[in-house]
């Protein structure tokens, strides 16, 4: 099934706002049916077919999946542990977009951190 290619035209200019230093450590992934944003090789976020998934930390996700259009991520039919999906409603402006790259960057330099 392919992914919402509009989304990941978002996705692409949303991180083309980022610094210079996050910028040039972002890489794209085919995953899950759809892509992946890697930050330094650690996944961020994605999408599989029209939902944005997103990496959290485990301190924010009972947080997060409390907010408006958030469910655990069930790819394998059983939530995955630090991985969250947002519909559609849920992004439906840059900012809120944004936001949940923030999350998904948070966790990818938490997990290099703690290498």
């Amino acid at each position: 099934m392919a992914y919402n290619e509009q989304l990941a035209k978002r996705l692409r200019a949303s991180f083309e706002l980022q610094p210079q230093s996050v910028r040039s450590n972002i890489s794209e992934k085919k995953m899950f049916g759809g892509v992946a944003f890697l930050y330094s090789g650690k996944m961020t976020v994605g999408i599989v077919k029209d939902n944005l998934m997103v990496r959290v930390i485990s301190d924010k996700m009972e947080k997060t999946l409390k907010s408006k259009h958030v469910r655990p991520m069930d790819f394998t039919k059983r939530p995955m542990k630090e991985f969250i999906y947002v519909s559609q409603e849920g992004i439906s402006n840059e900012e809120q977009l944004l936001n949940y790259i923030e999350l998904g960057l948070e966790h990818a330099k938490h997990k290099l951190n703690n290498l």
